[in-house]
């Protein structure tokens, strides 16, 4: 047991480089920044990475660790009705870019999760945001894997074992909704 969480200790370390670190604030100021102008945060992601987009959103609606007002975030896998609508009847790549092309407006920033970075629909919404003027975030492992080239702010995990990518980015998204939080909230406390 003790090997396990040694190895489990070692990868996390190797992941959180100073150079993905300084991403995770700069992602910071720019949801923080947004927030304040009323911009909206539009999450998406497959599988483990749509229950933590929807867990980033409820984070940012809900609280973290702050009682405050809630934040403008939207998972975008969280309606089965326009999922199943959507995908019946046309296709599956573009049930997230559907979304952000009716929801999105210029500002507001896509959160794209890939622990593939393969991930055809998640790829597909970050290409709408960018013609849409919607700034994108790519939180992916595979050191970014084919969302590199439109992603605005990568934070993207190099390892290629996708349980420690999910860790990973668990770990991350909950410094960048804690910091988040505490930029808006901290000194009013409302």
């Amino acid at each position: 047991m003790d090997y396990w969480v040694q190895d489990k200790l070692k990868g996390l370390k190797t992941a959180f480089t100073p150079e993905y670190c300084k991403a995770i604030d700069i992602i910071v100021s720019l949801i923080v920044e947004r927030f304040q102008q009323g911009q909206t945060l539009l999450i998406c992601g497959n599988g483990g990475s749509a229950s933590d987009a929807q867990h980033i959103a409820a984070e940012l609606i809900g609280r973290f660790l702050i009682n405050r007002k809630g934040l403008p975030a939207i998972a975008l896998g969280s309606n089965p009705a326009i999922i199943t609508a959507w995908t019946n009847d046309h296709e599956f790549e573009t049930v997230f870019s559907r979304q952000v092309e009716s929801l999105g407006k210029p500002g507001d920033i896509l959160w794209g999760i890939s622990t593939s970075g393969k991930s055809k629909n998640v790829i597909r919404a970050l290409e709408t945001a960018k013609k849409l003027g919607i700034s994108t975030i790519g939180m992916v492992g595979n050191s970014g894997g084919m969302t590199k080239p439109i992603v605005d702010y990568p934070l993207f995990v190099e390892e290629q074992n996708t349980p420690l990518i999910q860790e990973i980015h668990v770990i991350t998204y909950h410094r960048i909704c804690e910091q988040v939080e505490s930029q808006l909230f901290a000194k009013t406390g409302c």
